[in-house]
């Protein structure tokens, strides 16, 4: 399982970094509330992407 997410994260180098630093300035930098918000979105809306790409427990 953990190397099937890394083989995935590895594929898409872009999202991966956007994901990575989205994830980083949100949880230790105290950006804006709106743009916060925007980053968020963002960030939520990769996770979405990854978990469908993923789809590690699929029944």
């Amino acid at each position: 399982m953990f190397k099937k997410i890394l083989n995935s994260l590895i594929d898409q180098p872009l999202l991966t970094s956007l994901f990575a630093t989205d994830f980083f300035i949100l949880l230790f930098h105290r950006p804006p509330f709106l743009f916060s918000l925007v980053m968020l979105g963002a960030l939520m809306a990769m996770c979405m992407y990854f978990g469908q790409k993923l789809a590690l427990f699929k029944i």
